[in-house]
């Protein structure tokens, strides 16, 4: 085995293990009622009382790493501007599911384009093919061309995807971030989904706006069992985004463990520089000085009775 190769893989496990570590000390701390502050009042209150100062230092941090961590999960998992819509759309798809409780799925009337995209989402098969029976375009989409097979996918409704192919949906059809079924799989996760629209003939190495292939958004959410099938399909393993970052930069800077050894084992370049003139080594190198100070604060833990 290459000696970067052995090097860098070696540095992902020790630092996955001591993320395990250092999560265990936080849910211990948590039980005790020690790092977190759950709110305003909470924080006003305990602020009266005497507080050790590496206790009110480890807490401070706690407090940064949480609110970095959640605005990251929502940079990755909510896709811009467009996910208000379908934040709402979900909404109306649960109430839906709620009012229609016992009655059959398919309506009466004509399926409206509403109707048709909520079923897409909901797996609401009779749906969907009433509206196609109907005459109705398998490419309808909303307002911002996020169409039913983005939604099918996204969901891992393998039957629908199958039928709006069928019925002559795009495959390649892009919503307004340029983004294609094949992101939206996996995005979600949905291997059945992705092997659907690879069998269909759907490019694997395609790219969004950000210039971000399936591998990087499969990277970014965390889904490593779609990694492990876009590697073994050959995909370019190096492509680079619109920052130059590569799927290697992103798994490393997300924390994506497995992601990052499938990886490297895989054969991807840890010596491509992204725009900001970093590579992949450098980032983990980066690891390593940050695993120093994770060491350092679990001392600083066990000094006050957390560890």
């Amino acid at each position: 085995m290459d000696e970067d190769v052995l090097w860098t893989t070696t540095v992902v496990d020790r630092r996955a293990e001591m993320d395990k570590r250092e999560q265990k000390r936080r849910e211990r701390a948590r039980k005790l009622g020690i790092l977190l502050v759950d709110s305003p009042t909470e924080s006003t209150a305990r602020s009266n009382e005497p507080l050790n100062p590496s206790i009110a230092n480890i807490q401070a941090e706690e407090r940064v790493r949480k609110i970095s961590f959640e605005l990251r999960r929502e940079i990755v998992d909510l896709g811009g501007v467009e996910n208000i819509s379908e934040l709402r759309l979900r909404k109306k798809i649960r109430k839906q599911r709620a009012d229609s409780s016992g009655q059959s799925d398919v309506p009466e009337g004509p399926v409206g384009r509403q109707d048709f995209l909520i079923a897409a989402a909901s797996g609401k098969i009779k749906v969907i093919e009433k509206f196609l029976e109907d005459g109705g375009d398998p490419n309808t989409c909303d307002e911002f061309r996020k169409s039913a097979l983005h939604r099918a996918a996204f969901q891992g409704h393998v039957m629908i995807i199958k039928r709006l192919l069928d019925k002559g949906a795009d495959i390649n059809f892009q919503d307004r971030l340029d983004c294609t079924a094949l992101h939206w799989a996996c995005r979600g996760g949905r291997l059945e989904a992705l092997k659907i629209l690879q069998g269909r003939g759907a490019n694997l190495n395609i790219r969004d706006k950000l210039m971000s292939t399936p591998l990087h958004v499969a990277t970014r959410t965390g889904h490593s069992e779609v990694v492990e099938h876009l590697l073994a399909s050959g995909v370019k393993i190096n492509a680079q985004d619109r920052e130059g970052d590569t799927a290697l930069h992103d798994a490393i800077r997300l924390n994506r463990y497995k992601i990052v050894k499938l990886l490297i084992l895989a054969g991807a370049d840890m010596k491509l520089k992204n725009a900001e003139g970093i590579t992949a080594i450098e980032q983990v190198k980066m690891w390593q000085f940050d695993t120093k100070e994770m060491l350092e604060k679990l001392e600083q833990m066990k000094k006050v009775g957390l560890a």
